[in-house]
């Protein structure tokens, strides 16, 4: 594990749970990284291993140096991009269409929880504010520009919300690509959205939408909320994924203040913006997936971005005082008892400032290896952390299933897929996610996974299982 920071920046820190023991000709490598963001100000850690620190010996998997260690001046220091100075630019969007008016509350809860963001909202931190219809409506400040939070902005912004009333279909793709024009006004690092709604994306067609998240992705992050029971829990959530947000139900139009608050709280915790999750594998490797699993699951995977020979970065969005886990699975070429090789190098980077030609920013590192082995015991036993996660990953694509069919009216494949999300969810002490079970079945036996299926179920909390089935725990220590 190796850590790198600027006097200023937030310290970043890797450590990766595996097994590294692999069976003659075994070649799947499986690694939980652990990635935490600290404050700024901590002094920098222990230095990169020394180039050979992985080179096997004469005829075993022998690489040169210069593959375990990037060319002269990769590791150099950041330009000043990021940390505690760098500035944010906050959206909120605030779905008005007409069924925000069924019931009458829903729009007066709405503009309380706008208020409470603004509230919320650091002095200095760019600012606007959305309607959003089946057009987008700047309600503050209104020119095309973003507001600079003080005492009297945040006030007029409040003042403004008056203006907050429904009527109108729904374009969700129309509100993100105004937030993304906003965010053109500005030279802020870290870009975030907040988006409310009530209701399905009825006023532009399914690929619109799609077409304007490929277009967003990377450039702003978005938390998406569905307020109520009419809205599609596949649409928010997949906002949410698109843009490396997070996703939830406020079933009760009254619980908005206080999810929109914490919401904003974390947002202005966000200290660094753009932080890649790079992978580098040795010739003949392969990358077979790489997953977020805490604290939700996500696969990005397909969201590779090529950086140079045999490496790719992965987005990982902005980052504040926090902790996060990765799943990553590498296959390389089978080997012989006693060989060993580097199965991966991971790297937390930044990106350079924009007109600076330098490479990108590290912020930490950390190794994946792989050791064949004759002894079975160890190289068939599961790293604790890598059995956990594969099991909350099965959970929650058991749930997604599990609902799917009971919609589908498959009572049988239902009750089967429900049943192992029940018994994963105990296994696992995933208490949250087996309390919203509970509401959609009967368990009969947690531990053989035994269930029926509910005559009856709310559809508040069939759609909040749905909304949270992602949400995993860590590993109890």
């Amino acid at each position: 594990m190796a850590h790198f920071s600027t006097p200023d920046a937030p310290r970043f820190s890797v450590e990766v749970h595996q097994n590294e023991y692999l069976p003659e000709g075994g070649r799947e490598v499986n690694a939980i990284i652990t990635v935490t963001s600290a404050g700024g100000g901590a002094p920098a850690g222990p230095p990169i291993p020394a180039p050979g620190a992985y080179q096997d010996a004469p005829g075993r998997y022998q690489h040169a140096p210069s593959a375990y260690q990037d060319a002269p001046g990769a590791y150099d220091s950041a330009s000043g991009r990021g940390g505690g100075s760098a500035r944010a630019a906050v959206v909120i969007m605030v779905d008005c269409s007409g069924s925000m008016d069924y019931p009458p509350t829903k729009m007066r809860h709405a503009r309380d929880a706008t208020a409470a963001a603004i509230d919320t909202v650091r002095d200095g931190v760019a600012f606007s504010v959305v309607a959003g219809t089946h057009k987008a409506v700047e309600v503050f400040p209104g020119n095309g520009q973003l507001a600079t939070a003080d005492p009297l902005t945040r006030a007029q912004a409040k003042d403004a919300l008056r203006s907050l009333s429904p009527g109108g279909g729904t374009a969700i793709g129309t509100w993100l690509l105004q937030a993304d024009l906003l965010f053109d006004s500005t030279d802020a690092e870290i870009r975030h959205c907040i988006l409310l709604t009530d209701g399905r994306n009825e006023h532009e067609e399914p690929q619109r939408l799609r077409t304007v998240l490929d277009a967003c992705a990377g450039r702003f992050t978005c938390d998406a909320r569905g307020v109520g029971t009419d809205w599609e829990v596949e649409e928010v959530t997949g906002i949410a994924a698109a843009l490396l947000g997070t996703a939830d139900i406020v079933a009760d139009p009254a619980g908005l203040a206080a999810d929109f608050t914490r919401m904003m709280e974390t947002a202005m915790g966000k200290e660094i913006a753009d932080v890649g999750l790079r992978l580098w594998t040795p010739k003949g490797a392969e990358v077979a997936y790489v997953k977020q699993v805490a604290p939700t699951v996500e696969d990005l995977t397909a969201r590779r971005v090529e950086a140079g020979p045999r490496a790719g970065d992965y987005p990982t969005g902005s980052w504040g005082d926090e902790s996060r886990d990765y799943h990553v699975c590498v296959r390389v070429p089978a080997a012989e008892v006693g060989q060993e090789m580097l199965a991966a190098r991971i790297s937390l980077v930044q990106p350079a400032p924009e007109g600076v030609g330098s490479p990108p920013s590290p912020l930490a590192q950390g190794l994946v290896r792989a050791v064949w082995t004759d002894d079975l015991a160890v190289s068939t036993a599961m790293n604790p952390q890598v059995a956990h996660y594969t099991g909350q990953a099965e959970l929650a694509q058991a749930i997604k299933q599990g609902m799917n069919a009971r919609k589908s009216g498959d009572a049988e494949q239902a009750t089967a897929k429900l049943g192992r999300a029940v018994q994963l969810a105990a296994a696992s002490g995933n208490e949250d996610t087996a309390k919203l079970l509970a509401k959609v079945v009967d368990v009969l036996d947690v531990a053989a996974g035994t269930v029926r299926l509910k005559a009856k179920v709310a559809e508040a909390d069939e759609m909040t299982l749905e909304t949270r089935s992602t949400k995993t725990v860590r590993v109890k220590k």
